[in-house]
C-alpha cells in the first residue's frame, strides 16, 4: 500500500499541491499518494487525528490552520518555532513532527529561480499572517539590508516583529512615510488576492527594480500585481515558485530525497498578463 499524505486547509480545492507531489514522486521513484482534505472551521484536530489514524505518514497546512498545527505538535523545529506557525507535518513514533518550509521556498524562488538576492537588499512584507511568519526568519539570514513589515492590525504585527527582532534588521511600516522610497522587494502576503482586492499600500514602494511578488498563484495579474505593475515595477511574480520549491523541502523531509523543481515550474506556471 502507497504511503499516504495529505494537504489540509480550507478551501483547498484549488490547491496544485496534489499534482505537484505526484509529479515529484514520479521523478524520484516514490511509492506514495497525496490528497487533499478540506476540514471545516475547527475541524482541523479531528481530520488530522482522523488521516493519522487511517495511516497517514505526513502532510502540509494551508490556511487557515498553520495555527492549529503549531499547537498540535509534539515537536517543532527552529524555524517552526521562530514563525510560531507550522506548514509541514511528519508522522513518526506517535509523534506529531512539525516544520515551516514556507520561508526557505520563498527565499529559494526570489533568490535562484529570479535571481534577486536579497543580501543587502530593501524588503517590504504586507501581512502578518502564518505566510508572512514562515518568510520572517529565512529573509532575514539572508541579510537584507532592511525588512519591513507592513499589517492592518498593527498589534499583530508588533508582537511578530518582537518575535523575530533578534534576527536581524526588522522593523514596522511608518504607514505615513512608506511611498516615500522604493523597496527592491514587495511581498504580499495578504489573503486579499484570494477576494480580488488590493492591499493598502502605496504605490510609491514599486520602482522601476521592483521585484511584485504575489504569494497566491494561479489567479493571473491580479489587483496587487497590477498596481506594482502600474507603477512601474518591471518584473512580477506569483507564488507558484515558492509552492514547488517548500513542496521540494517537504518532500526531501519525508521522503529523504529532493526533487528537481524545474518540470514542476514549467508545468504549474500561468502567465501574469
Amino acid at each position: 500500500m502507497s504511503d499516504r499524505y495529505a494537504l489540509f486547509g480550507n478551501p483547498v480545492k484549488q490547491s496544485k499541491s496534489p499534482a505537484l507531489h505526484a509529479m515529484f514522486a514520479r521523478a524520484t521513484g516514490q511509492d506514495m499518494s497525496y490528497e487533499a482534505i478540506e476540514a471545516p472551521p475547527g475541524g482541523f484536530a479531528e481530520a488530522l487525528a482522523a488521516f493519522r489514524a487511517a495511516g497517514g505518514r505526513g502532510g502540509n497546512v494551508t490556511a487557515p490552520f498553520k495555527l492549529e498545527a503549531f499547537a498540535a505538535a509534539d515537536w517543532l523545529s527552529p524555524r517552526a518555532e521562530s514563525a510560531g506557525a507550522v506548514n509541514t507535518l511528519k508522522f513518526e513514533d506517535g509523534r506529531i513532527l512539525a516544520d515551516n518550509v514556507d520561508g526557505l521556498g520563498l527565499r529559494r524562488d526570489v533568490e535562484i529561480n529570479l535571481a534577486r538576492p536579497l543580501a543587502g537588499r530593501r524588503v517590504l512584507i504586507l501581512g502578518a499572517g502564518g505566510a508572512a511568519r514562515g518568510a520572517l526568519q529565512p529573509f532575514l539570514e539572508a541579510g537584507p539590508a532592511e525588512l519591513v513589515l507592513l499589517n492592518r492590525t498593527v498589534a499583530k504585527a508588533e508582537a511578530l516583529v518582537e518575535r523575530v527582532r533578534a534576527l536581524g534588521p526588522i522593523a514596522l511600516a511608518d504607514r505615513a512615510r512608506l511611498g516615500e522610497q522604493a523597496f527592491d522587494i514587495v511581498v504580499n502576503a495578504t489573503s486579499a488576492s484570494l477576494f480580488g482586492q488590493r492591499p493598502d499600500v502605496a504605490d510609491g514602494v514599486f520602482g522601476p527594480e521592483t521585484l511584485a511578488y504575489e504569494l497566491a498563484y494561479g489567479k493571473g495579474l491580479t489587483p496587487f500585481l497590477a498596481q506594482g505593475r502600474a507603477a512601474g515595477a518591471r518584473q512580477l511574480a506569483d507564488g507558484v515558485g515558492m509552492l514547488v520549491e517548500q513542496g521540494a523541502e517537504g518532500f526531501a523531509w519525508w521522503r529523504g530525497v529532493r526533487p528537481g523543481t524545474a518540470e514542476a515550474l514549467a508545468a504549474l506556471r500561468v502567465p501574469l498578463a
